[in-house]
């Protein structure tokens, strides 16, 4: 007898969560109900202390939006175009709510058009968020750049005080502009051991404070000065 009441409660409790979720499921698949309305988008990034207004604004949605009518690619779209962003994936969540999850370049260096100064990452991608300003201690570029700039941009700052700016020269080598308007032409091959010399005979000679235009140190046997 007790076995036959609890069978017959149990198939009672059966048949009502499967009718409740059910017409949740219904419910929801028409657009009605909470669970089909977008109450809430979170939104994180792989760098910390980034300003998320920008994405913010790209991925708003109207609370209460039906979470059905939101198109993914379209959101998705608009968070890969805010400046910076290097990749970006929208998710919908069975409760209705987006999640927006983004990557963003790290400027290692900065690039100018001569006029405005660009975040640049260390593959060579100019973002698209200019200053006015150039940031105190940074490596400044300009003209094409290759595919990796890590490398020089990384000996490069250690003759920060003393450069204007690094040039991609005929796609295989790179000229230094000082601060004194001298051009350090440097040679295809370890130009990181070519900056160290430099500095060696800065520190050695003060040859960037003399009345020079050019250092050609592309040939390994001597060092060309006019």
């Amino acid at each position: 007898m007790k076995r036959t009441i609890w069978f017959w409660v149990y198939f009672i409790v059966a048949i009502v969560l499967a009718t409740y979720f059910s017409v949740r499921v219904i419910m929801t698949s028409m657009g009605r109900g909470d669970l089909s309305r977008v109450r809430s988008i979170s939104i994180s990034a792989d760098i910390a202390d980034k300003d998320m207004s920008a994405l913010a604004a790209a991925a708003a949605v109207a609370p209460g939006t039906s979470a059905l009518t939101v198109n993914l690619n379209q959101l998705n779209h608009r968070v890969g175009a805010v400046a910076g962003v290097r990749s970006s994936a929208v998710r919908r969540l069975p409760n209705g709510n987006l999640v927006v999850r983004v990557k963003l370049y790290r400027a290692v260096a900065l690039w100018t058009d001569g006029m405005n100064y660009f975040p640049l990452s260390a593959d060579g991608t100019i973002v698209n968020q200019p200053s006015d300003q150039r940031k105190a201690g940074t490596v400044l570029f300009r003209g094409t750049l290759p595919n990796d700039i890590s490398e020089i941009t990384t000996v490069a700052h250690n003759l920060i005080g003393d450069l204007n700016y690094m040039e991609w020269i005929e796609n295989r080598r790179w000229d230094l502009v000082t601060t004194g308007g001298i051009t350090v032409m440097l040679p295809e091959k370890s130009p990181d051991a070519a900056i160290a010399q430099l500095i060696v005979l800065n520190k050695n000679h003060h040859i960037l404070d003399r009345d020079i235009s050019v250092i050609d140190m592309r040939d390994d046997a001597r060092i060309l000065v006019k």
